[in-house]
């Protein structure tokens, strides 16, 4: 044990000397791995950051809250049908649904269109109509003012919830409470701003006005309701599963479908999109970084030929080492360990590389997110470049220790 230790030692000295003795084209000869592995990082680092942020904005909007919409099969589409939920779904729900916190009916302000005024600063936004349940099931809150209460719904009042956006957009007062917007040629007093979420994939999620469900429903005429979205959130104890399973037993038996129908109706929630987010992502990942990764093959064989070049090169030096009493075993793997040492520095320094390049990437990125570097990104990273140092270290390596000493020391 002691004796392989010791060769093993020896073994590592002597190729930290080789190394160090040609230290420009040890480095020019790393460069293929450093490039290599700063890539694959840099693809992980940029992707994983991105899951992570875009993650903890689907958390903000609550991963337990669900919207039951309509849903039309596509061939129904092509005959010309669309199925609907309507304002009659959402009450039969709202009576018999089980185990739900809390629940609401949204739908868009058709016949408002989606521009709002403010003085003469006009800007486009979505116009939703809701009730005082909302801010409990999308988990909204005002910073500025107060909410929808159940008497505007009662009285259908004019009255309009803005996000910050829209404010910014239009110009408004700091407090913009208590101001009159104009949406479409009708006069909605702003009660109420909420507080700034910022963007989504890109889309704003502080650009909307809320007004009551009974005033927008007036305003768009009763066909309006035949088509709303219902949204909830199941007590925490419950199963979503059975919740599901009881609200669509009670929409298909109102609907009359018959067990070969397809359900007119579909559930989305945002720990649904969170699942397909996360499958896209490292089905991107790992395509990406498998095709960044042919450059540690390309660095892999640039260290083989530099190490066959190397063994050329040293011949008469191997003779001499063979000759003082070098075995075949200390040769072989003295130039193993030289080509797995290139290949660690290589790694660690893409390591490094690649971290720096998915910081500044990240930085140059709207809504800049997280840089993060998973450890099974570190640890694959070293355990290919360990590999390539082994397997295109090892015909180098063989050529070198099968070499005839007194063949070697003739060499010129």
């Amino acid at each position: 044990m002691l004796k392989t230790m010791h060769i093993f030692f020896e073994a590592s000295k002597a190729a930290m000397q080789a190394i160090t003795a040609h230290g420009m084209r040890s480095a020019l000869t790393t460069l293929g791995i450093v490039i290599g592995v700063g890539a694959v990082i840099t693809v992980v680092a940029i992707m994983e950051g991105l899951s992570a942020n875009i993650t903890s904005q689907l958390d903000d909007l609550g991963s337990d809250m669900v919207t039951l919409r309509a849903y039309t099969d596509p061939e129904q589409e092509m005959l010309g049908f669309s199925n609907k939920v309507s304002y009659e779904d959402f009450l039969l729900l709202k009576s018999k649904a089980d185990n739900v916190t809390d629940m609401t009916a949204t739908m868009r302000a058709f016949s408002l269109g989606s521009s709002v005024q403010y003085g003469r600063s006009t800007t486009q936004t979505q116009i939703i109509g809701t009730d005082s349940s909302y801010q409990n099931v999308v988990h909204i809150y005002p910073e500025l003012g107060r909410f929808l209460s159940e008497s505007d719904d009662l009285k259908r009042r004019r009255v309009a919830f803005i996000g910050s956006s829209v404010a910014k957009k239009l110009k408004m007062p700091p407090d913009p409470t208590g101001q009159f917007i104009n949406l479409s040629g009708d006069w909605f007093r702003v009660i109420g701003v909420a507080e700034t979420r910022g963007s989504l994939f890109g889309f704003d999620q502080d650009n909307y006005i809320i007004a009551p469900f009974s005033t927008i429903r007036s305003l768009n005429g009763s066909q309006a309701t035949d088509n709303i979205d219902i949204m909830f959130r199941p007590q925490s104890d419950a199963s979503l599963t059975d919740i599901k399973i009881q609200m669509r037993q009670i929409l298909r038996q109102k609907h009359k479908l018959l067990d070969d129908d397809p359900d007119h109706f579909e559930f989305h929630s945002a720990e649904k999109t969170k699942k397909q987010f996360a499958s896209i992502t490292t089905s991107v990942t790992l395509v990406a970084s498998g095709v960044v990764s042919i450059s540690l093959l390309v660095g892999g064989i640039g260290i083989m030929n530099i190490m066959l070049v190397s063994v050329t090169e040293r011949t008469k030096e191997i003779g001499i080492a063979k000759a003082l009493g070098a075995t075949p075993q200390f040769i072989l793997l003295q130039f193993l360990i030289e080509a797995l040492i290139l290949s660690l520095f290589g790694g660690v320094m893409g390591l490094l590389l690649g971290y720096g390049l998915a910081s500044m990437v990240s930085m140059m990125m709207p809504g800049s997110s997280s840089v993060l570097v998973p450890l099974w990104a570190i640890g694959l990273s070293f355990g290919f470049t360990t590999a390539i140092g082994v397997i295109f270290g090892l015909a180098p390596a063989i050529k070198a220790a099968k070499l005839n000493p007194v063949d070697a020391l003739r060499y010129e």
